[in-house]
């Protein structure tokens, strides 16, 4: 059902509103814009509301209309001044999806089937998260495995910055505190998976070579700076590099990882 609302401060706006400083409070997940909403209104998360004007709200409606009316979702039509009042930005694209987190996925189900995938320890900033994710279902990685001290995936920023594709690929996070997730590295050698350090120290092998052989790969990627933890890469079969030119020390962890998923993937 779409209707027209007016009136910034109708409670049915409360989804949206100051969602600029109070994304995390609400504990929902958002997307911005047609593309992004899409991925949503097609992802296992349940949608509650959307919320839009102009010719986005219109397309937008064209592809997904009946299947918003066959979940009963509601639509509320607002201008783009009433959006941005109380959304408090003005970066949503014309269009805006609210929906509730679902029971995270287990461990085991992100594995089920799975033949590549990428671990973070320590990542903290949401555009390399977002990154990271539209890299990975660029590239083909089958899942991504959250260690100690990163960032939500779910987090406003990182589903726009990934467009959309946090909502599509399977993750979970490994138990454990920032001393002892590195356990749950073990057990998926244990499962038979070949566990990589991406790391730019001088001793490491080169990436290509480090990726040869191996059914199921597993890439572990840390935070801008200080990267992966001693604990984290002693956990692993493998530290490996990526040939950089000279006068050159590293790259953006990103920008790392998706060498990684292409050097896999070829």
């Amino acid at each position: 059902m779409q209707l027209r609302i007016d009136d910034p401060l109708d409670p049915r706006l409360d989804d949206i509103r100051d969602l600029k400083h109070s994304d995390k409070e609400k504990n929902l997940v958002f997307a911005e814009g047609p593309l992004v909403a899409g991925r949503l209104v097609e992802s296992r998360f349940p949608v509650r509301a959307v919320f839009g004007f102009g010719g986005r709200l219109e397309s937008f409606m064209a592809d997904y209309g009946e299947e918003l009316s066959r979940r009963g979702i509601p639509v509320y039509e607002i201008t783009r001044q009433i959006m941005g009042e109380v959304s408090g930005y003005d970066m949503h694209r014309g269009l805006l999806v609210s929906a509730d987190k679902p029971e995270p996925l287990t461990v085991s189900e992100v594995l089920e089937g799975a033949r590549t995938l990428v671990i973070l320890e320590g990542v903290g900033a949401h555009e390399n998260i977002g990154s990271i994710f539209r890299n990975a279902a660029g590239m083909g990685v089958d899942g991504v495995l959250f260690g100690a001290a990163t960032a939500d995936p779910l987090y406003r920023r990182s589903v726009r910055v990934s467009m959309g594709h946090v909502l599509r690929t399977p993750f979970a996070h490994l138990e454990g505190t920032p001393t002892t997730w590195q356990r749950s590295l073990a057990e998926l050698h244990d499962d038979g998976w070949w566990l990589i350090s991406l790391t730019p120290a001088d001793d490491a092998v080169e990436l290509k070579d480090a990726i040869q052989g191996h059914d199921k790969v597993a890439f572990l990627v840390g935070g801008e700076g200080p990267g992966l933890t001693p604990h984290a890469m002693r956990a692993t079969d493998v530290r490996a590099k990526i040939p950089m030119a000279p006068g050159t020390d590293s790259l953006n962890v990103a920008t790392s990882a998706a060498i990684a998923f292409y050097e896999r993937m070829r």
